[in-house]
């Protein structure tokens, strides 16, 4: 099961004991993933569509819960996706669907319903705990959550912009800043910041799925810590190991040319200390020196060796230039 599917199922199980707060959910659910049918004789049917069974399952838990009302299920296969399951919530009666429309203000007292059954200044989501019931709602209609281990990434797709505009704006009320891209025919309302997704988890009240996630993202700062501080280790290795090798060629130049015994006595004690130790650093050389020397004291020495180790290059070159000129 997914991060998304088991935050669903949470979130399914999570009953509120406010009949005020149910009915806000309830219109999330209706608005964002249901259709209201008028039939002929002007009688109305409410209809939700969901892939998910948690989220079948709480539309009917509320209906139950708060209105006292029976619904019908339908369950459909896909012909050529056997695992693809559409699970059809129905309340066919127009009396019953009816007393669902105005208590969640989807039907106002003249029997109308708003444009994509919108839900802008509705007034179940006054109060914060209904604000908070209403994302559940939204979320378990329209919302996913991606996998924290790969990425972090919440959203809501909304068929319309003036939804996706109320779940911002309901959001901020949360200090949560979401934004709003359309893709295709759809308005997604997301969130991509850690915090944010774990504030918001807290809001929908999803307590194991952000215990679940503040772990992951625990786990995911020590390996990041431990990362960097492995990658600034092998640097450093790979910077003296480099160092090492140039310091070996210039004193083996030296020594092949003019001999390390012609080099003054601190510079020949840390020459041949270098050849008999090239994988030693630079606190190493200068301690077994005799009397030890400090690290700057080492590397004054390594410098002069190779300024030396240039010079001697150079008359080289200019040596063969002569010679051949003469020639």
């Amino acid at each position: 099961m997914s991060f998304s599917s088991r935050v669903k199922e949470e979130l399914s199980r999570q009953i509120s004991p406010a009949r005020h707060c149910r009915i806000a959910e309830t219109a999330a659910i209706i608005s964002l993933c249901g259709k209201v049918k008028i039939d002929e004789e002007d009688r109305y049917s409410i209809h939700i569509s969901t892939e998910n069974a948690a989220v079948a399952r709480k539309y009917f838990t509320l209906l139950k819960k708060t209105f006292n009302i029976s619904t019908d299920i339908v369950i459909r296969r896909n012909a050529y996706l056997k695992k693809n399951r559409t699970f059809m919530v129905t309340v066919s009666e127009d009396g019953d669907a009816r007393k669902v429309l105005l208590a969640t203000k989807l039907l106002d007292k003249h029997g109308e319903i708003g444009e994509n059954m919108s839900v802008v200044g509705n007034l179940v989501i006054q109060n914060p705990c209904c604000r908070r019931a209403f994302l559940r709602g939204a979320f378990l209609a329209a919302g996913s959550i991606s996998d924290p281990e790969k990425f972090y990434h919440y959203e809501i797709a909304c068929t319309a912009q003036a939804k996706a505009g109320q779940i911002r704006s309901i959001l901020s009320t949360f200090d949560i800043d979401a934004r709003i891209v359309q893709r295709k025919k759809y308005f997604v309302v997301y969130v991509k910041e850690g915090n944010q997704i774990v504030t918001l988890l807290n809001v929908m009240e999803a307590p194991i799925a952000l215990m679940e996630l503040e772990n992951i993202r625990i786990l995911k700062g020590m390996r990041g810590s431990v990362n960097r501080q492995v990658n600034c280790e092998t640097a450093n290795i790979n910077k003296t190991v480099s160092a090492a090798v140039k310091q070996i060629e210039d004193i083996t130049y030296i020594r092949d040319v003019m001999g390390l015994d012609q080099l003054q006595e601190g510079l020949c004690d840390i020459a041949k200390l270098r050849l008999e130790r090239p994988e030693a650093t630079l606190k190493e050389l200068g301690e077994a020196l005799d009397p030890p020397v400090g690290k700057s004291g080492v590397n004054h020495r390594l410098r002069k060796l190779s300024i030396l180790a240039e010079e001697l290059r150079e008359k080289s070159r200019t040596s063969e230039m002569q010679s051949g000129g003469s020639e």
